[in-house]
C-alpha cells in the first residue's frame, strides 16, 4: 500500500455535521472491483485533519482487504473525529450517526457503511433512518449482528497457516500468545486459543477489563508491556500503528498475526520485522473474516454455513502468501500486495 493514502483516493468528502458539529470524513479509495465498503469509526483525534488522514489510510487498507479476499467490493471508510475529551452523550451520538447517514447517502449506493471502532450494529440501524446503505445490522432486523465472531474465525484461520509456517504445526497448544486488545475480537480469540491449549496473556487500554480477563484464566500485562513480552505469537487486536521501528526493536516473538487495522506505521516496518526474524502477516489479509461473512450474508444472500466457509479461505491465502515470500526471499506484505494488486489490475478484464 502507498505511504500516503491521500494521493490515491477516488473521493474524499469532509464535512462538519449540521446536527452534531462533528468533523466527519468519508473516504472512498477505490471502486474498481465494485461498490466501496468500510466501517464508521468514532474516535477522538488531536485535529480533524488527523481524522481525515486516518480515514484515507483505512479506506486504502479496505481496498486491499477486499481484493486479497476475492470480494467484489472496493474500499472506503468513515471517520468521525471528535475533539479530545468529548463526552459522546446519547443525543450527540444520534446526531453524529444521522450526519454520517446524510453523507453516505450522497454516494447513492456506491459506498456502503458498516461498524468499526466506536460503533456497532445498533448504530447501523440509526444510520438506516437516513439511508439504506449500511450493513451489519442487528439480527432482529435481518442483519448478521456483531462481526466479531467471523473476524475472530478468520484470524484463527490465519493463525493455523502462520503456525505451520513458523512452528511446523498448526497447533498452538502449549504456546504463549499475547493478545493486545481485549475487545470484541480479542476476547473471542482469547477464549478460542485457551480452549486449544495455548497460554494466553492479554492487555487493554481499558484497565477495567483486567478483572474479567483474569477471572477467565488469562494473565494480564499493561498495554505498554504487551509488545515487550516474550511470546510465541503476538496478536494485535486493538488500534493500529503499534508496529514501528521502536517497538520492533524490542519484540521477542516469531509470529505476529492479528485483526487490528494498519498495524505498521510504514511499509518499511515490514522489512524490519523480516530482518528481525519475525513473520508478520498483513492485517488486511488476516482481518477480513468479518467483512467476508457479513457481505456474503447480507448482500450475497448466502446462509451461515456457506458464508463461514468463505471465511476459512483466509487460511489458504496466508499459506499462499507465506510460501511465496519464502520462495522469493520477499516479505509477506510484498506478496499480499502483489496478490491484491493483481486482482485490482485485472478487474476490467474479468
Amino acid at each position: 500500500m502507498s505511504e500516503n493514502g491521500a494521493l490515491h483516493q477516488e473521493d474524499v468528502l469532509v464535512r462538519r455535521g449540521r446536527r452534531s458539529g462533528a468533523a466527519i470524513t468519508v473516504a472512498v479509495h477505490s471502486r474498481v472491483l465494485g461498490p466501496a465498503v468500510g466501517g464508521c469509526r468514532i474516535w477522538t483525534y488531536p485535529s480533524w485533519q488527523d481524522g481525515a488522514s486516518d480515514a484515507m489510510r483505512l479506506a486504502e487498507a479496505m481496498t486491499y482487504k477486499c481484493a486479497a479476499a476475492g470480494l467484489e467490493y472496493g474500499g472506503g471508510k468513515t471517520v468521525v473525529a471528535l475533539p479530545m475529551g468529548t463526552v459522546l452523550t446519547p443525543r450527540l451520538r444520534r446526531d453524529v450517526l444521522h450526519d454520517v447517514g446524510e453523507m453516505v447517502a450522497t454516494f447513492e449506493g456506491s459506498y456502503l457503511v458498516g461498524p468499526d471502532v466506536g460503533t456497532g450494529p445498533e448504530d447501523m440501524m440509526t444510520i438506516r433512518e437516513v439511508t439504506p446503505h449500511s450493513f451489519c445490522l442487528p439480527q432482529e432486523h435481518g442483519g448478521t449482528g456483531n462481526s466479531g465472531t467471523p473476524t475472530a474465525r478468520g484470524v484463527q484461520a490465519a493463525l493455523r497457516a502462520g503456525a505451520r509456517h513458523v512452528f511446523g504445526s498448526e497447533s498452538l497448544s502449549g504456546r504463549r500468545v499475547v493478545i493486545a486488545g481485549y475487545g470484541s475480537v480479542g476476547s473471542r480469540l482469547a477464549a478460542d486459543l485457551s480452549r486449544a491449549g495455548a497460554t494466553v496473556v492479554v492487555s487493554d487500554v481499558d484497565g477495567r477489563k483486567q478483572a474479567a480477563a483474569e477471572s477467565a484464566g488469562y494473565s494480564w500485562v499493561e498495554p505498554e508491556q504487551a509488545l515487550r513480552t516474550a511470546a510465541d505469537v503476538l496478536v494485535p487486536a486493538a488500534v493500529g500503528g503499534v508496529l514501528n521501528p521502536e517497538t520492533v526493536a524490542t519484540l521477542d516473538v516469531p509470529l505476529v498475526i492479528g485483526p487490528a487495522n494498519n498495524q505498521v506505521t510504514s511499509n518499511a516496518v515490514a522489512d524490519l520485522l523480516a530482518d528481525a526474524g519475525t513473520v508478520w502477516v498483513p492485517d488486511f489479509v488476516t482481518s477480513a473474516g468479518g467483512v467476508i461473512y457479513v457481505l456474503n450474508r447480507e448482500v450475497g444472500g448466502l446462509d451461515h454455513d456457506d458464508a463461514a466457509a468463505r471465511v476459512e479461505v483466509i487460511e489458504e491465502t496466508v499459506d499462499q502468501v507465506l510460501d511465496a515470500a519464502r520462495a522469493g526471499g520477499t516479505t509477506p506484505l510484498h506478496e499480499s500486495m502483489v496478490l491484491a494488486e493483481r486482482r485490482l489490475g485485472t478487474a476490467g478484464a474479468e
